[in-house]
Parts: C-alpha cells; sequence; structure tokens
C-alpha cells in the first residue's frame, strides 16, 4: 500500500471497530480482506424487521458490508462504502437490498460511526418516513402508520460498564 495516511487512517478503524466489537453483545465484526483490512462484514445480532409471505415481522441477525475504497479520505460514496447484505427482504425506509442510506457520509467517518449509525438504523432508533427520501417507500409509509413499535430494539451497542464497590462484611454486621 503506497498510501501511508489511508493506511494509517484503516489500522485506526480495525483497531477501534474491533475494540467496539468486544465491548458489544450485539455486533460481530468480521474483517475480509487485506492488512491492514479495507472489507468487512458486520453481523448485529439486534432486533429488526424483515417483510415475509406473511407480513413484517421481528428478525434478529443482520448483515452489512463495509469496503473502503482507495480514496475513501477524500470521496465517500455510501452506495460504495455499505453493501447490505442479509436478510435480503429488510423492512426499514432506508432499505432496499443491496443499497442502505445512514445520512450522509462524509470522506474519513471512522468505522465506529458507521457501526453505530447502522445499528440505528437496523433497530429503528433512526427513522424519518418520508417518501421523497426513501428507498423504500411502501416501508416508509408503514413505518409512518406504526411509529408507536418504534425503536425495536432499546438496547444499547455498547456494553454498559458498572463500577462496583464490594466491600467486605465485619463478623458484626
Amino acid at each position: 500500500m503506497a498510501d501511508l495516511v489511508l493506511e494509517g487512517f484503516l489500522r485506526k478503524q480495525f483497531e477501534e471497530g474491533m475494540a467496539l466489537a468486544r465491548q458489544s453483545d450485539l455486533l460481530e465484526l468480521i474483517p475480509v480482506s487485506g492488512d491492514p483490512a479495507r472489507r468487512y462484514i458486520a453481523r448485529f445480532r439486534c432486533k429488526g424487521l424483515v417483510r415475509n409471505p406473511d407480513g413484517v415481522a421481528e428478525h434478529n441477525d443482520f448483515h452489512v458490508g463495509v469496503h473502503f475504497l482507495d480514496d475513501y479520505l477524500r470521496r465517500a460514496d455510501p452506495f460504495q462504502l455499505l453493501t447490505w447484505l442479509l436478510p435480503p427482504h429488510a423492512w426499514h425506509p432506508n432499505v432496499n437490498a443491496p443499497a442502505i442510506c445512514i445520512g450522509k457520509v462524509t470522506p474519513g467517518t471512522s468505522l465506529v460511526d458507521l457501526l453505530y449509525r447502522l445499528f440505528e438504523v437496523i433497530t429503528y432508533n433512526k427513522v424519518t418516513p418520508r417518501e421523497d427520501d426513501a428507498l423504500n417507500r411502501v416501508a416508509c409509509q408503514w413505518a409512518r402508520r406504526n411509529r408507536d413499535r418504534f425503536p425495536i430494539d432499546r438496547r444499547p451497542l455498547k456494553r454498559r460498564s458498572l463500577k462496583l464497590r464490594v466491600e467486605t462484611a465485619s463478623a458484626e454486621t
């Protein structure tokens, strides 16, 4: 790799992304290619929605591909950066597999930021039911009628740490 700035960026993304995955019960981050990694599969084991023949149902296994291109620090095209992998019938206004929209992505947006934004979309923590801005207009109409169901999953992506103080009890207590 000739671009030392990009290489440093990619190494930092790997370290921070893997640290988030270690601190999460809902995320598995799988580096797919490169050293430093340029491609990842992000597997979210959180509640989201799918559309099946019986209607809209909860699902808990979502896969998204992340691919950092050579010019990512200068140009970020979210439709080249992110690819919806599984399930194929995800139900969200911002998902029309293989496309997913997490909002504006600027060059150099961190992997951790991308992962949080993907999580917010999958769990309906972030949904704007505007048909003029939707990849899936039918899901957008459904979301507007079902706002009371959101968010689908209220758990945090990153495990909360507890600071406990343990004191030994005396025999008199």
